[in-house]
């Protein structure tokens, strides 16, 4: 198959609510959309989107965002831009060479990912894929409207995910608490961005039913006492962060129970793939996780953990915060469609 189209936008959404990158907060998302069409030798024309969004820029303090995607928007548009021009005149196959030659994940993520969808190697998600809410306590909210969201709960939800080290510890074990009492059959994914001391993570997991606790994900700030916390509690725990770096690579750890991987972060689907593999050997859970994508990056994460983890539910509930969709629907008043997208490039090549 050969690129006959090109074509590069840019996006920004309000969010109708802050939303939490770790300790921090942002009230919009913005990123790029990648539209390619392909053509076949039977002159079939085959075409395909993709979302590509790097977790960076600034936080509504106008500070830069801090433990997630190390490239900036500006730095992809700027290494895409040129390689459209290139791209146009190859085979499809080229999608996956560059995005073995970027050293920016999030253009590998997205080349690769829209080979997959031009190819058909990406089916698209069943309707009805469940995800895990993300709970957390608004600035200011009163305790009233976060019982309201968890009594909303469907009764099908067994697990949640929770931020934790985001205020006091003790604000934090009442509302879990608080959580438990109303819906006392939910497991918590926690969520502590690496927020605690080893002394800390003990008190603040004793004060919490240790039952209920199905992981902590990056407890603690010295990666080397995650297992140490393990050890004195028995609470099994997950890396994310950890991830993110570069030079990353699996290796099993006492405690592990779960990885918590954000493709756009993480880089290309081969390596996925193999990461997905190789936890899955060493008995470790692989959970898909958003970058807090759009809609059409969420529908793309469901397709991929439907393909790669069908026993997993995974963690992609931040899309109520969004104040439209991108392209695909999921029910907003508003949905963009690339006409109210700013256009950054087109290449086109004449059909033969």
């Amino acid at each position: 198959m050969k690129l006959m189209h090109l074509s590069l936008y840019r996006y920004q959404i309000p969010l109708d609510k802050l939303l939490p990158v770790g300790k921090q907060r942002i009230d919009s998302r913005q990123g790029l959309v990648l539209r390619a069409s392909a053509q076949d030798d039977g002159q079939t024309l085959v075409s395909a989107e993709v979302e590509i969004s790097p977790l960076s820029g600034q936080d509504v303090d106008e500070q830069p965002l801090k433990g997630f995607s190390q490239e900036t928007l500006a730095e992809v548009i700027e290494e895409l831009t040129p390689m459209l021009d290139e791209l146009i005149t190859s085979d499809i196959d080229q999608l996956i060479t560059r995005s073995e030659q970027t050293s920016l994940p999030s253009i590998a993520f997205g080349l690769s990912l829209l080979h997959a969808k031009l190819t058909d190697r990406l089916r698209p998600a069943r309707q009805g894929r469940r995800t895990i809410p993300l709970i957390y306590q608004a600035q200011d909210e009163p305790p009233q409207v976060l019982d309201a969201r968890i009594k909303a709960l469907d009764a099908s939800t067994h697990s949640v995910k929770i931020k934790v080290g985001q205020t006091s510890m003790e604000q934090e074990i009442a509302m879990i608490h608080r959580v438990l009492a109303i819906r006392p059959d939910l497991k918590l994914r926690l969520d502590a961005n690496r927020c605690f001391t080893l002394s800390q993570a003990i008190d603040f997991l004793a004060c919490l039913p240790l039952a209920a606790i199905e992981y902590i994900e990056e407890p603690c700030i010295e990666r080397q006492d995650n297992s140490l916390l393990f050890q004195a509690l028995g609470v099994g725990f997950a890396l994310d962060e950890s991830l993110n770096d570069p030079n990353y690579q699996f290796a099993m750890q006492a405690g592990l129970a779960a990885l918590i991987v954000k493709p756009m972060l993480l880089g290309s689907l081969p390596r996925l793939q193999q990461l997905t593999q190789q936890a899955h050997e060493a008995g470790v859970r692989v959970i898909l996780s958003a970058s807090l994508e759009a809609s059409l990056g969420i529908t793309a994460l469901q397709a991929l953990s439907e393909a790669l983890t069908p026993d997993e539910i995974p963690g992609l509930d931040t899309l109520s915060a969004f104040s439209a969709d991108l392209l695909v629907s999921t029910g907003k008043t508003r949905c963009l469609t690339l006409e109210n997208l700013i256009c950054l490039k087109q290449v086109n090549r004449e059909a033969v």
